[in-house]
Protein backbone atom coordinates (compact mmCIF):
# COMPACT_ATOMS: atom_id res chain seq x y z
CA UNK A 1 0.00 0.00 0.00
CA UNK A 2 1.23 3.34 -0.97
CA UNK A 3 1.73 5.58 2.26
CA UNK A 4 1.43 9.71 1.70
CA UNK A 5 4.08 11.24 3.80
CA UNK A 6 3.20 14.59 4.26
CA UNK A 7 5.51 16.95 6.29
CA UNK A 8 3.38 17.93 9.68
CA UNK A 9 2.69 21.90 9.83
CA UNK A 10 1.66 24.22 12.68
CA UNK A 11 3.05 24.38 16.17
CA UNK A 12 2.02 21.13 17.52
CA UNK A 13 4.28 19.65 18.87
CA UNK A 14 4.90 15.30 18.32
CA UNK A 15 8.00 15.53 20.31
CA UNK A 16 9.34 16.57 23.21
CA UNK A 17 10.84 19.45 21.65
CA UNK A 18 11.18 21.36 18.81
CA UNK A 19 14.86 20.67 17.62
CA UNK A 20 13.58 16.85 17.62
CA UNK A 21 10.43 18.22 15.90
CA UNK A 22 12.08 20.17 13.40
CA UNK A 23 14.26 16.90 12.50
CA UNK A 24 10.97 15.05 12.24
CA UNK A 25 9.35 17.45 10.10
CA UNK A 26 12.52 17.53 7.20
CA UNK A 27 12.71 14.01 7.29
CA UNK A 28 8.79 14.21 5.92
CA UNK A 29 9.61 16.61 4.18
CA UNK A 30 12.24 14.92 2.24
CA UNK A 31 9.17 11.76 1.84
CA UNK A 32 7.19 14.59 0.41
CA UNK A 33 9.39 16.14 -2.22
CA UNK A 34 10.80 12.59 -3.17
CA UNK A 35 11.01 10.65 -6.93
CA UNK A 36 9.30 7.69 -6.16
CA UNK A 37 8.05 8.12 -2.73
CA UNK A 38 6.68 4.70 -2.08
CA UNK A 39 10.38 3.12 -2.24
CA UNK A 40 11.73 5.71 -0.07
CA UNK A 41 13.92 6.74 -2.76
CA UNK A 42 14.31 10.81 -2.82
CA UNK A 43 16.44 11.45 -6.23
CA UNK A 44 18.83 9.12 -8.19
CA UNK A 45 18.40 6.73 -5.88
CA UNK A 46 19.48 7.72 -2.51
CA UNK A 47 17.06 7.19 -0.14
CA UNK A 48 15.77 8.95 3.74
CA UNK A 49 15.37 5.32 5.54
CA UNK A 50 16.80 1.75 4.72
CA UNK A 51 13.36 0.49 4.57
CA UNK A 52 10.00 1.86 6.09
CA UNK A 53 10.41 -0.18 9.29
CA UNK A 54 13.32 1.30 9.69
CA UNK A 55 11.58 4.86 8.54
CA UNK A 56 8.81 4.29 10.76
CA UNK A 57 11.68 3.39 13.51
CA UNK A 58 13.14 6.60 13.29
CA UNK A 59 10.10 7.97 13.38
CA UNK A 60 8.66 6.74 16.99
CA UNK A 61 12.54 7.14 18.11
CA UNK A 62 12.21 11.02 17.67
CA UNK A 63 8.91 11.49 19.20
CA UNK A 64 10.14 9.99 22.25
CA UNK A 65 14.04 12.13 22.01
CA UNK A 66 14.51 13.93 25.21
CA UNK A 67 16.70 16.93 25.25
CA UNK A 68 19.75 15.39 26.02
CA UNK A 69 19.71 12.17 23.88
CA UNK A 70 21.22 11.61 20.65
CA UNK A 71 19.65 9.34 18.10
CA UNK A 72 22.36 7.00 16.45
CA UNK A 73 21.92 6.34 12.62
CA UNK A 74 24.05 3.97 10.67
CA UNK A 75 22.74 3.69 6.76
CA UNK A 76 19.58 4.92 7.14
CA UNK A 77 18.72 2.58 10.21
CA UNK A 78 18.22 3.66 13.75
CA UNK A 79 21.07 1.59 16.38
CA UNK A 80 20.29 2.89 19.54
CA UNK A 81 20.03 6.22 21.28
CA UNK A 82 22.69 7.33 23.93
CA UNK A 83 22.54 10.01 26.71
CA UNK A 84 24.64 13.22 25.97
CA UNK A 85 23.85 16.49 26.72
CA UNK A 86 21.62 19.43 25.93
CA UNK A 87 23.52 20.84 23.36
CA UNK A 88 25.06 17.97 21.54
CA UNK A 89 23.45 17.21 18.14
CA UNK A 90 20.10 14.92 18.35
CA UNK A 91 20.87 12.95 15.66
CA UNK A 92 24.21 11.72 14.36
CA UNK A 93 24.72 9.01 11.29
CA UNK A 94 27.00 7.80 8.90
CA UNK A 95 25.09 6.61 5.57
CA UNK A 96 27.04 4.39 2.43
CA UNK A 97 30.36 4.47 3.95
CA UNK A 98 32.57 1.19 2.53
CA UNK A 99 36.46 1.15 2.50
CA UNK A 100 37.94 1.55 -0.89
CA UNK A 101 38.52 -2.05 -1.92
CA UNK A 102 34.96 -2.91 -1.52
CA UNK A 103 33.63 -0.04 -2.59
CA UNK A 104 33.36 -0.16 -6.78
CA UNK A 105 30.25 0.13 -7.80
CA UNK A 106 29.63 -3.67 -8.10
CA UNK A 107 30.63 -4.65 -4.44
CA UNK A 108 28.56 -1.41 -3.83
CA UNK A 109 25.80 -2.70 -5.05
CA UNK A 110 25.66 -5.87 -3.75
CA UNK A 111 26.34 -4.66 -0.44
CA UNK A 112 23.11 -2.38 -1.04
CA UNK A 113 21.00 -5.57 -2.37
CA UNK A 114 22.16 -7.47 0.62
CA UNK A 115 20.44 -4.40 3.26
CA UNK A 116 23.93 -3.39 4.60
CA UNK A 117 24.28 0.17 3.32
CA UNK A 118 22.80 2.14 0.99
CA UNK A 119 23.35 5.12 -1.59
CA UNK A 120 22.92 8.51 0.74
CA UNK A 121 23.10 11.00 -2.14
CA UNK A 122 24.30 14.20 -0.52
CA UNK A 123 20.80 15.60 1.31
CA UNK A 124 18.32 12.41 0.76
CA UNK A 125 19.83 10.32 3.83
CA UNK A 126 20.48 13.32 6.10
CA UNK A 127 16.81 14.92 5.33
CA UNK A 128 17.70 18.27 4.07
CA UNK A 129 16.08 17.93 0.55
CA UNK A 130 13.88 20.84 0.21
CA UNK A 131 12.97 19.36 -3.89
CA UNK A 132 14.84 21.40 -7.23
CA UNK A 133 14.95 24.03 -5.05
CA UNK A 134 17.86 23.14 -2.82
CA UNK A 135 19.93 22.95 -6.14
CA UNK A 136 18.66 25.76 -8.41
CA UNK A 137 20.59 28.76 -7.06
CA UNK A 138 23.99 26.87 -7.73
CA UNK A 139 22.54 25.31 -11.40
CA UNK A 140 21.84 29.10 -11.82
CA UNK A 141 25.43 30.62 -10.62
CA UNK A 142 27.04 28.27 -13.22
CA UNK A 143 24.82 29.13 -16.10
CA UNK A 144 25.71 32.73 -15.32
CA UNK A 145 29.37 32.19 -15.01
CA UNK A 146 28.96 30.91 -18.27
CA UNK A 147 27.25 33.94 -19.66
CA UNK A 148 29.76 35.93 -17.87
CA UNK A 149 32.98 34.46 -19.19
CA UNK A 150 31.84 33.57 -22.97
CA UNK A 151 28.78 35.38 -23.65
CA UNK A 152 29.29 39.03 -22.28
CA UNK A 153 27.15 38.75 -18.94
CA UNK A 154 24.22 36.26 -19.71
CA UNK A 155 22.72 33.86 -21.62
CA UNK A 156 20.11 36.20 -23.53
CA UNK A 157 19.63 34.75 -27.44
CA UNK A 158 21.72 31.46 -26.18
CA UNK A 159 20.97 27.89 -25.82
CA UNK A 160 21.70 25.46 -23.37
CA UNK A 161 21.38 21.65 -24.29
CA UNK A 162 21.30 18.93 -21.05
CA UNK A 163 20.39 16.20 -19.45
CA UNK A 164 18.10 14.79 -16.68
CA UNK A 165 15.08 16.67 -15.25
CA UNK A 166 14.59 14.08 -11.83
CA UNK A 167 15.23 15.37 -8.62
CA UNK A 168 18.34 17.27 -8.76
CA UNK A 169 18.73 18.00 -12.71
CA UNK A 170 15.05 19.18 -12.38
CA UNK A 171 16.28 22.58 -11.37
CA UNK A 172 17.75 22.93 -14.91
CA UNK A 173 15.25 24.13 -16.76
CA UNK A 174 14.53 27.07 -14.32
CA UNK A 175 17.78 27.83 -13.59
CA UNK A 176 18.29 28.46 -17.33
CA UNK A 177 15.54 30.24 -18.08
CA UNK A 178 16.17 32.38 -15.23
CA UNK A 179 19.86 33.41 -17.01
CA UNK A 180 18.00 33.88 -19.66
CA UNK A 181 18.71 31.04 -21.86
CA UNK A 182 16.20 28.91 -24.56
CA UNK A 183 17.01 25.31 -22.47
CA UNK A 184 16.15 22.00 -23.86
CA UNK A 185 16.66 19.15 -21.55
CA UNK A 186 16.55 15.83 -22.17
CA UNK A 187 15.26 12.95 -19.84
CA UNK A 188 13.71 9.16 -20.93
CA UNK A 189 11.05 9.81 -18.05
CA UNK A 190 8.13 11.49 -18.93
CA UNK A 191 7.29 11.49 -15.33
CA UNK A 192 10.24 13.65 -14.22
CA UNK A 193 9.57 16.23 -16.98
CA UNK A 194 5.50 16.47 -16.05
CA UNK A 195 6.41 16.77 -12.66
CA UNK A 196 8.56 19.60 -13.85
CA UNK A 197 6.13 21.53 -15.97
CA UNK A 198 3.39 20.52 -13.42
CA UNK A 199 5.68 22.60 -10.06
CA UNK A 200 6.47 25.45 -12.46
CA UNK A 201 10.26 24.63 -13.06
CA UNK A 202 9.84 23.73 -17.13
CA UNK A 203 7.64 25.50 -19.66
CA UNK A 204 6.76 22.75 -22.40
CA UNK A 205 7.10 19.37 -22.61
CA UNK A 206 6.90 17.42 -25.87
CA UNK A 207 7.66 13.56 -27.11
CA UNK A 208 9.20 15.64 -30.93
CA UNK A 209 12.65 16.12 -31.72
CA UNK A 210 11.21 17.99 -34.49
CA UNK A 211 8.95 20.10 -31.92
CA UNK A 212 11.95 20.43 -29.71
CA UNK A 213 13.61 21.62 -32.33
CA UNK A 214 11.47 24.34 -33.35
CA UNK A 215 10.54 25.46 -30.25
CA UNK A 216 14.27 26.03 -29.18
CA UNK A 217 14.91 27.97 -32.53
CA UNK A 218 11.77 30.23 -32.32
CA UNK A 219 13.27 30.89 -28.90
CA UNK A 220 16.68 31.49 -29.58
CA UNK A 221 16.32 34.37 -32.94
CA UNK A 222 13.48 36.27 -30.86
CA UNK A 223 15.84 36.16 -27.55
CA UNK A 224 13.14 34.93 -25.58
CA UNK A 225 14.25 33.12 -21.87
CA UNK A 226 12.46 29.37 -22.55
CA UNK A 227 12.96 25.95 -20.59
CA UNK A 228 11.57 22.64 -23.15
CA UNK A 229 11.61 19.28 -21.54
CA UNK A 230 12.06 16.52 -24.15
CA UNK A 231 11.68 13.16 -23.56
CA UNK A 232 14.01 10.77 -24.93
CA UNK A 233 17.47 9.25 -24.07
CA UNK A 234 20.08 11.52 -24.60
CA UNK A 235 22.45 8.53 -25.44
CA UNK A 236 19.70 8.66 -28.98
CA UNK A 237 18.89 12.33 -28.66
CA UNK A 238 22.44 14.09 -28.85
CA UNK A 239 23.93 12.13 -31.83
CA UNK A 240 20.31 12.99 -33.54
CA UNK A 241 20.74 16.76 -32.73
CA UNK A 242 24.06 16.68 -34.38
CA UNK A 243 23.01 15.07 -37.34
CA UNK A 244 20.17 17.56 -37.86
CA UNK A 245 22.79 20.27 -37.12
CA UNK A 246 21.63 21.66 -33.91
CA UNK A 247 24.16 23.63 -32.37
CA UNK A 248 23.83 24.43 -28.95
CA UNK A 249 26.08 27.42 -26.90
CA UNK A 250 26.15 25.72 -23.79
CA UNK A 251 25.92 21.79 -22.81
CA UNK A 252 25.93 20.32 -19.77
CA UNK A 253 24.10 17.23 -18.11
CA UNK A 254 22.48 15.61 -14.50
CA UNK A 255 21.50 12.43 -15.66
CA UNK A 256 22.21 9.88 -13.03
CA UNK A 257 25.44 8.11 -14.81
CA UNK A 258 25.36 5.02 -12.42
CA UNK A 259 24.94 1.78 -14.68
CA UNK A 260 23.52 0.20 -11.88
CA UNK A 261 21.59 2.81 -10.50
CA UNK A 262 19.47 4.50 -12.84
CA UNK A 263 21.75 5.73 -16.25
CA UNK A 264 19.07 4.52 -18.85
CA UNK A 265 20.40 2.29 -21.66
CA UNK A 266 19.76 2.92 -24.91
CA UNK A 267 16.31 1.39 -26.24
CA UNK A 268 14.78 0.87 -22.55
CA UNK A 269 12.21 2.68 -21.04
CA UNK A 270 12.97 4.20 -17.17
CA UNK A 271 10.18 0.91 -16.48
CA UNK A 272 12.10 -1.80 -18.44
CA UNK A 273 15.49 -0.67 -17.33
CA UNK A 274 14.27 -1.07 -13.53
CA UNK A 275 12.85 -4.53 -14.28
CA UNK A 276 16.07 -5.03 -16.15
CA UNK A 277 18.08 -4.49 -13.40
CA UNK A 278 16.88 -6.63 -11.07
CA UNK A 279 16.59 -9.95 -12.85
CA UNK A 280 19.96 -9.31 -14.92
CA UNK A 281 22.12 -6.53 -13.39
CA UNK A 282 25.57 -6.77 -15.20
CA UNK A 283 24.14 -7.11 -18.75
CA UNK A 284 22.05 -4.22 -18.04
CA UNK A 285 24.84 -2.45 -16.52
CA UNK A 286 27.08 -3.31 -19.16
CA UNK A 287 24.41 -1.87 -22.12
CA UNK A 288 23.89 1.33 -19.94
CA UNK A 289 27.31 2.26 -19.60
CA UNK A 290 27.86 1.52 -23.74
CA UNK A 291 25.18 3.91 -24.00
CA UNK A 292 26.84 6.86 -21.35
CA UNK A 293 29.68 6.94 -23.30
CA UNK A 294 27.51 7.45 -26.77
CA UNK A 295 26.31 10.51 -25.00
CA UNK A 296 29.65 11.76 -23.82
CA UNK A 297 30.86 10.82 -27.18
CA UNK A 298 28.04 13.28 -28.87
CA UNK A 299 28.90 16.27 -26.07
CA UNK A 300 32.67 15.92 -27.09
CA UNK A 301 31.25 16.49 -30.63
CA UNK A 302 29.27 19.84 -29.58
CA UNK A 303 32.44 20.92 -27.92
CA UNK A 304 34.74 20.51 -31.11
CA UNK A 305 31.70 22.52 -32.64
CA UNK A 306 32.16 25.41 -30.53
CA UNK A 307 30.35 24.65 -27.29
CA UNK A 308 31.08 25.71 -23.86
CA UNK A 309 30.48 22.01 -22.56
CA UNK A 310 30.89 21.03 -19.04
CA UNK A 311 30.24 18.68 -16.45
CA UNK A 312 27.31 19.55 -13.14
CA UNK A 313 28.92 16.52 -11.24
CA UNK A 314 27.57 13.53 -11.92
CA UNK A 315 30.61 11.64 -12.33
CA UNK A 316 29.77 11.24 -16.34
CA UNK A 317 33.17 11.82 -17.31
CA UNK A 318 35.06 9.47 -15.37
CA UNK A 319 32.63 6.79 -16.09
CA UNK A 320 33.45 7.34 -19.95
CA UNK A 321 36.90 7.78 -19.36
CA UNK A 322 37.01 4.37 -17.35
CA UNK A 323 35.25 2.56 -20.54
CA UNK A 324 37.96 3.41 -22.85
CA UNK A 325 36.27 7.42 -23.89
CA UNK A 326 39.55 8.96 -22.75
CA UNK A 327 38.61 12.09 -24.10
CA UNK A 328 35.93 12.63 -21.96
CA UNK A 329 38.32 13.95 -19.08
CA UNK A 330 38.70 16.64 -21.66
CA UNK A 331 35.30 18.60 -20.20
CA UNK A 332 35.52 20.41 -17.14
CA UNK A 333 33.83 20.96 -13.96
CA UNK A 334 31.10 23.59 -12.51
CA UNK A 335 32.97 23.83 -9.66
CA UNK A 336 37.07 24.43 -11.36
CA UNK A 337 35.14 26.82 -14.16
CA UNK A 338 32.74 28.77 -11.93
CA UNK A 339 32.02 27.76 -8.24
CA UNK A 340 35.29 28.08 -6.89
CA UNK A 341 36.03 31.27 -6.14
CA UNK A 342 32.44 31.75 -4.60
CA UNK A 343 33.69 28.42 -2.39
CA UNK A 344 37.35 30.35 -1.26
CA UNK A 345 35.21 32.95 0.83
CA UNK A 346 33.20 30.43 2.40
CA UNK A 347 29.86 30.45 0.01
CA UNK A 348 28.05 27.52 -0.52
CA UNK A 349 24.25 25.63 -1.13
CA UNK A 350 23.51 27.52 2.36
CA UNK A 351 19.14 26.92 2.91
CA UNK A 352 16.76 27.70 5.47
CA UNK A 353 13.47 26.19 5.87
CA UNK A 354 10.11 27.15 7.61
CA UNK A 355 9.24 24.45 10.26
CA UNK A 356 5.89 25.84 10.74
CA UNK A 357 4.78 25.54 7.00
CA UNK A 358 4.02 29.13 6.96
CA UNK A 359 5.15 30.99 3.64
CA UNK A 360 4.99 34.20 5.40
CA UNK A 361 8.48 32.65 7.28
CA UNK A 362 10.07 32.76 4.07
CA UNK A 363 8.97 36.24 3.03
CA UNK A 364 10.23 37.83 6.17
CA UNK A 365 13.53 36.09 5.73
CA UNK A 366 14.02 37.12 2.16
CA UNK A 367 13.54 40.80 3.37
CA UNK A 368 15.77 40.15 5.78
CA UNK A 369 18.27 39.00 3.63
CA UNK A 370 17.94 42.16 1.89
CA UNK A 371 17.97 44.45 4.61
CA UNK A 372 21.09 42.89 5.94
CA UNK A 373 23.41 42.66 3.38
CA UNK A 374 21.99 45.87 0.82
CA UNK A 375 25.29 45.64 -0.79
CA UNK A 376 25.74 42.18 -1.80
CA UNK A 377 24.12 41.92 -5.12
CA UNK A 378 24.80 38.36 -5.95
CA UNK A 379 22.05 37.86 -3.19
CA UNK A 380 19.77 40.65 -3.61
CA UNK A 381 19.99 39.46 -7.15
CA UNK A 382 18.81 35.61 -6.43
CA UNK A 383 16.46 36.60 -3.40
CA UNK A 384 14.57 38.96 -6.06
CA UNK A 385 14.58 36.04 -8.67
CA UNK A 386 13.72 33.06 -6.12
CA UNK A 387 10.69 35.16 -5.16
CA UNK A 388 9.25 35.70 -8.02
CA UNK A 389 9.73 32.52 -10.03
CA UNK A 390 10.84 29.69 -7.49
CA UNK A 391 7.44 27.69 -6.75
CA UNK A 392 7.06 26.18 -3.16
CA UNK A 393 7.92 22.67 -2.72
CA UNK A 394 6.76 20.94 0.44
CA UNK A 395 8.00 22.89 3.35
CA UNK A 396 8.70 26.26 2.62
CA UNK A 397 12.10 26.59 2.20
CA UNK A 398 14.94 29.05 0.38
CA UNK A 399 18.27 28.72 -0.54
CA UNK A 400 21.10 31.41 -0.62
CA UNK A 401 24.73 31.51 -1.00
CA UNK A 402 25.98 32.96 2.16
CA UNK A 403 29.83 33.48 3.03
CA UNK A 404 31.88 33.39 6.44
CA UNK A 405 30.44 35.69 8.60
CA UNK A 406 26.80 35.95 6.42
CA UNK A 407 25.48 32.97 8.23
CA UNK A 408 25.76 33.26 11.39
CA UNK A 409 24.41 36.30 10.93
CA UNK A 410 21.07 35.96 9.30
CA UNK A 411 20.53 33.21 11.52
CA UNK A 412 21.09 34.65 14.96
CA UNK A 413 18.48 37.45 13.91
CA UNK A 414 16.15 34.67 12.06
CA UNK A 415 16.54 32.99 16.04
CA UNK A 416 15.81 36.45 17.46
CA UNK A 417 12.70 37.01 15.00
CA UNK A 418 11.71 33.36 15.88
CA UNK A 419 11.80 34.23 20.63
CA UNK A 420 9.93 37.57 19.69
CA UNK A 421 7.44 36.32 17.65
CA UNK A 422 8.03 37.75 14.73
CA UNK A 423 7.78 34.23 12.72
CA UNK A 424 5.63 31.93 13.64
CA UNK A 425 8.11 28.98 14.37
CA UNK A 426 11.38 27.88 14.25
CA UNK A 427 13.80 27.88 11.27
CA UNK A 428 16.16 25.05 10.33
CA UNK A 429 19.22 26.03 8.62
CA UNK A 430 21.23 23.31 6.82
CA UNK A 431 23.41 22.86 3.41
CA UNK A 432 24.01 20.29 1.01
CA UNK A 433 26.75 18.34 1.22
CA UNK A 434 28.31 20.33 -1.98
CA UNK A 435 30.09 23.09 0.47
CA UNK A 436 33.39 24.50 0.53
CA UNK A 437 34.83 22.35 3.06
CA UNK A 438 32.74 19.74 3.75
CA UNK A 439 33.61 16.92 1.12
CA UNK A 440 36.69 15.13 -0.98
CA UNK A 441 35.69 14.85 -4.52
CA UNK A 442 38.36 14.60 -6.66
CA UNK A 443 36.58 14.92 -9.68
CA UNK A 444 34.22 17.70 -8.88
CA UNK A 445 34.54 19.97 -5.20
CA UNK A 446 38.00 19.22 -5.08
CA UNK A 447 39.23 18.09 -8.57
CA UNK A 448 42.67 19.95 -9.36
CA UNK A 449 43.51 21.34 -6.35
CA UNK A 450 46.86 23.56 -6.57
CA UNK A 451 48.56 21.09 -3.92
CA UNK A 452 47.63 18.07 -5.21
CA UNK A 453 45.39 17.11 -2.38
CA UNK A 454 41.77 16.32 -4.48
CA UNK A 455 41.44 13.05 -3.08
CA UNK A 456 42.35 13.84 0.94
CA UNK A 457 38.58 12.99 2.92
CA UNK A 458 40.50 14.41 6.21
CA UNK A 459 38.52 17.86 5.61
CA UNK A 460 34.69 16.19 5.50
CA UNK A 461 35.85 14.11 8.72
CA UNK A 462 36.71 17.27 10.31
CA UNK A 463 34.16 19.20 9.24
CA UNK A 464 31.80 17.09 10.97
CA UNK A 465 33.77 16.84 13.58
CA UNK A 466 33.79 20.62 14.35
CA UNK A 467 30.13 20.78 13.57
CA UNK A 468 29.73 18.20 16.65
CA UNK A 469 31.74 19.99 18.98
CA UNK A 470 29.42 23.77 18.02
CA UNK A 471 26.30 22.03 18.64
CA UNK A 472 24.93 21.54 15.25
CA UNK A 473 21.21 19.46 15.74
CA UNK A 474 22.12 17.00 12.95
CA UNK A 475 25.31 16.13 11.62
CA UNK A 476 26.30 13.38 8.91
CA UNK A 477 28.79 11.85 7.06
CA UNK A 478 28.28 10.48 3.85
CA UNK A 479 30.12 8.19 1.02
CA UNK A 480 29.59 6.67 -2.74
CA UNK A 481 31.37 4.00 -2.76
CA UNK A 482 35.49 4.89 -4.14
CA UNK A 483 33.77 8.50 -5.28
CA UNK A 484 33.20 10.99 -2.53
CA UNK A 485 32.81 11.35 1.04
CA UNK A 486 31.54 14.23 2.48
CA UNK A 487 29.44 15.78 6.10
CA UNK A 488 26.49 17.65 6.26
CA UNK A 489 24.85 19.65 9.14
CA UNK A 490 21.53 21.20 10.50
CA UNK A 491 20.91 23.61 13.56
CA UNK A 492 17.39 24.63 14.30
CA UNK A 493 17.12 28.35 15.31
CA UNK A 494 13.76 27.85 18.14
CA UNK A 495 14.45 31.25 19.57
CA UNK A 496 16.61 30.31 22.47
CA UNK A 497 19.54 31.69 23.71
CA UNK A 498 21.37 27.69 23.53
CA UNK A 499 19.98 28.01 19.53
CA UNK A 500 21.88 31.60 19.71
CA UNK A 501 24.98 30.29 20.91
CA UNK A 502 24.85 26.73 18.36
CA UNK A 503 24.11 28.93 15.68
CA UNK A 504 27.43 31.21 15.64
CA UNK A 505 29.57 28.24 16.64
CA UNK A 506 28.54 25.86 14.01
CA UNK A 507 27.98 28.29 10.98
CA UNK A 508 31.36 30.34 11.55
CA UNK A 509 32.81 27.20 12.01
CA UNK A 510 31.53 25.12 8.97
CA UNK A 511 32.72 28.84 6.95
CA UNK A 512 35.63 29.01 7.89
CA UNK A 513 36.80 24.81 7.71
CA UNK A 514 35.72 25.88 3.86
CA UNK A 515 38.17 29.03 3.83
CA UNK A 516 41.38 27.43 5.77
CA UNK A 517 40.87 23.99 3.21
CA UNK A 518 41.11 25.69 0.16
CA UNK A 519 43.59 28.40 1.75
CA UNK A 520 46.13 25.04 2.66
CA UNK A 521 45.51 23.83 -0.61
CA UNK A 522 47.76 27.09 -2.60
CA UNK A 523 44.38 28.88 -3.50
CA UNK A 524 45.33 32.49 -3.39
CA UNK A 525 41.69 33.84 -3.30
CA UNK A 526 40.80 31.62 -0.06
CA UNK A 527 44.40 32.67 1.63
CA UNK A 528 43.49 36.15 1.46
CA UNK A 529 39.82 35.21 3.08
CA UNK A 530 41.95 33.46 5.70
CA UNK A 531 43.99 36.66 6.50
CA UNK A 532 41.48 38.56 6.16
CA UNK A 533 39.47 37.03 9.15
CA UNK A 534 42.45 36.09 11.02
CA UNK A 535 41.78 32.30 10.35
CA UNK A 536 45.03 31.34 11.44
CA UNK A 537 46.47 27.99 14.03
Amino acid sequence: MTRNIKAQRGNVLRCRGWRQETILRMLENNLENAEIPESLVVYTGARVARDWEAYDLISERLKTLEDDETLIIQSGKPIFRQRTHERAPRVLMANGNVLGRWADDRNYYELQRKGLTFYPGMTAAAWQYIGSQGIIQGTYQSFMGAGEQSFGGDLVGRVILTAGCGGMGGAQPLAGKLAGAAILCVDPSARNIRRRVDVGYCDRMTESVDEAIRLIEEARHSKTPLSVGLVGNAADVHPLLLSRGFQPDVVTDQVNSDPFRGYIPSGMTPDEAFQAMRTNPEGTAKRGLESLVSQVAAMLEFKRRGAIVFEYGNDIRERAADAGLKEALEIGSFITLFIRPLFCEGKGPFRWLAASGDNKDIAYIDELVQRTFPHNQAINRWISLAREHVPVEGLPARIGWLGYGERSKLARLVNAAVANGELSGPIAFTRDHLDSGSVAYPLRETENMPDGSDAISDWPILNALLACAGGADLVAVHSHGNRWQSAGQTVVADGSKLAEARITAVMDGDTAMGVVRHAEAGVEAATKTRGANRLEP
